[in-house]
């Protein structure tokens, strides 16, 4: 499947019964995930649950892997 025909797929899917899930914690505002179909994944802001962003398996694959590499880590 191509790129963008995943994409398209991607964004069809009805997650409305998606199983979100977040670090524990009682923070009012945290990143929430949920699994999808295929290995792809859902990521929200819990204070804005409308919006959306969805990643294929590739996509969240690289993102972990670039994480566990420390490519995310900023110097402040």
């Amino acid at each position: 499947m191509s790129t963008a025909a995943e994409k398209e797929w991607l964004y069809a899917l009805d997650i409305s019964d998606a199983t979100w899930q977040r670090a524990p914690g009682d923070a009012v505002e945290a990143v929430e995930v949920a699994f999808l179909e295929r290995g792809a994944v859902a990521m929200r802001n819990s204070t804005e649950p409308d919006v959306v962003l969805r990643y294929t398996k590739a996509e969240w694959d690289a993102f972990v892997l670039g994480a566990r590499d420390g490519e995310f880590d900023l110097e402040m």
